[in-house]
């Protein structure tokens, strides 16, 4: 038998194929469809205007079947400074950005340059499962930070695990899997732990476009030496509809940039360039239409929580972006009610236990208690189902 990587025999399979064996060969009462909320990326295709820009360059500019530059669209990476400096009031220049093949690839790329094996990295729980499969992945220890009922990490609690062996500390905010957002405070208290300490600060911030607040969401950029502490993470999957053509950003030091491309350059050589100049049109001509499917999704928010103030026993412990995280109210682990839901509500989340390690596992509880619900792609009458048949479950 051919030999595996021990650390990839250990890493846990994909949560969300997992779940899609739940439904596999499963068939579903024409009364009571499948309502899917397992993962959060948009089903609908782009906006109209952004695929014939992109079908446009396909058929008309030639470049865009080559390769190119490594780190990314010279065009795509100067709008993304411009905009970030000035949505966030601070100096982002095109040298600090990057572009990748998603996020998650800018997440490893980032993550390969910080940490090697035997190195540590904090993860507050509950934890985005690719950030840890990556880390299992490559021998780099994640030490889990718990969270309360509120969700959010507490810095001092972070700042007591940072060792030796300690490299980044890494924020998702909004949050995935939690929802929750975290206050400007917080992050800028997590900034000037990792500046003090000489960690890097990785802030996922993939949902940013779906953050309730208006302005900025914090004022790390307006540092003048943000770069020597802040990894910023960004991507167009969710803003623009283009889950499948895998664009994604970075924002850091130029030094940082410049190993990111050894990466980079042996993995994808670059990202998709049709993929690149969607994202690049949709940058310069949908701010209109993405602050619409901001007050869409902030409304599907604002319903789901209604609801659940009409779910006796169920807990909402956070809701924002595409995610509302909720304690359940039966006396089984959120694995196994998960999968009952399928079968008896036909409803698909993914539990807790995906997102954090089990009272086996060390874990206080929270993994067990708690269900994933990706609710941004269901409308107002289908969330108004999904407490229907929320409320109707005897598990």
């Amino acid at each position: 038998m051919q030999p595996i990587n021990p650390t990839y025999r250990r890493t846990f399979p994909p949560p969300v194929m997992e779940a899609r064996r739940w439904i596999a060969g499963k068939s579903f009462a024409p009364e009571m469809p499948l309502i899917n909320l397992s993962q959060a990326a948009p089903v609908d295709p782009p906006p109209e205007p952004l695929a014939r820009a992109m079908a446009e360059a396909l058929l008309e500019n030639p470049a865009s079947h080559l390769y190119g530059p490594v780190l990314g669209l010279p065009e795509l990476r100067a709008e993304l400074a411009a905009q970030w400096s000035a949505s966030y009031g601070g100096t982002v220049r095109p040298a600090q950005v990057a572009v990748t093949a998603g996020c998650n690839q800018a997440f490893t790329a980032v993550m390969s340059t910080l940490a090697g094996a035997g190195d540590e990295v904090i993860l507050p729980l509950p934890y985005y499962f690719n950030h840890k499969m990556w880390l299992d992945m490559e021998g780099v220890r994640s030490v889990t930070l718990p969270t309360g009922d509120d969700l959010l990490p507490d810095p001092e609690q972070a700042a007591a695990l940072i060792t030796g062996r300690t490299r980044a500390i890494v924020l998702i905010s909004p949050n995935n899997p939690a929802g929750v957002e975290y206050p400007p405070a917080l992050l800028r208290a997590f900034f000037e732990l990792a500046r003090s300490r000489g960690l890097a600060l990785v802030l996922d911030e993939t949902y940013r476009d779906f953050h309730s607040r208006e302005g900025a969401p914090h004022d790390l950029f307006t540092d003048p030496d943000w770069h020597d502490t802040l990894i910023h993470l960004y991507s167009f999957s969710k803003a623009y509809r283009l889950t499948g053509h895998r664009v994604g950003a970075l924002m850091a030091s130029e030094a940082r940039l410049a190993e990111v491309e050894k990466f980079l350059d042996t993995v994808a050589i670059c990202a998709p360039q049709i993929g690149q100049i969607g994202a690049l049109w949709g940058m310069r001509n949908l701010g209109d239409w993405l602050a619409g499917e901001r007050r869409e999704i902030l409304a599907r928010r604002g319903a789901l929580t209604a609801g659940f103030q009409r779910l006796p026993g169920w807990q909402l412990l956070g809701c924002g972006a595409y995610f509302a995280y909720a304690r359940h109210p039966f006396a089984k682990p959120s694995d196994v009610v998960a999968r009952e839901m399928v079968d008896a509500a036909a409803l698909l989340t993914l539990p807790g236990t995906m997102f954090g390690p089990s009272r086996a596992e060390g874990g206080t509880g929270q993994a067990e208690e708690t269900l994933r619900i990706a609710f941004a792609n269901a409308d107002a009458a289908g969330l108004d189902e999904v407490v229907r048949r929320l409320g109707a479950l005897d598990l």
